[in-house]
C-alpha cells in the first residue's frame, strides 16, 4: 500500500480543492482550455528540470512510494501529476480566495 503515498498526497489535494469550483463557483475548470495554456507550459519546464536531475544522478524517487509506473527518462508517472494536480489545485484556492474578497480580474 505504501506505494500509492504519492497518489493519496495527490488525491488529497484534489479534496481539498475540487469542491470550491461548485461550492464558490469558482469557473476554473468551466475555463478549461485557460486552464490547460496556463499549467501545460509550466509543467513541461519543471518536466524538463525533473528529466535532466533523474539524469545528472542528481533527483531520484524513492520507488516504494510511487505507483512503479515510469516515463521515459525516469520520471515516475506520479510526478508528472504532481506538475498538473498542484498547480490546478493552487489556481482554484487562488480563485476561491477572489471569489470570498471580491476582487476584479482582467477577464471580467
Amino acid at each position: 500500500m505504501r506505494h500509492l503515498t504519492y497518489l493519496a498526497v495527490l488525491g488529497g489535494c484534489l479534496a481539498g480543492a475540487l469542491w470550491l469550483e461548485p461550492f464558490l463557483r469558482v469557473g476554473v475548470l468551466r475555463r478549461w482550455r485557460r486552464l490547460v495554456l496556463t499549467v501545460v507550459p509550466v509543467a513541461v519546464v519543471f518536466v524538463l528540470w525533473d528529466l535532466a536531475a533523474i539524469a545528472a544522478g542528481h533527483w531520484d524517487f524513492d520507488p516504494e512510494q510511487t505507483t512503479g509506473i515510469v516515463l521515459p527518462g525516469r520520471l515516475p508517472l506520479d510526478e508528472l501529476l504532481f506538475f498538473l494536480v498542484v498547480p490546478v489545485c493552487a489556481i482554484l484556492g487562488f480563485e476561491a480566495v477572489r471569489r470570498v474578497l471580491r476582487w476584479k480580474a482582467g477577464d471580467e
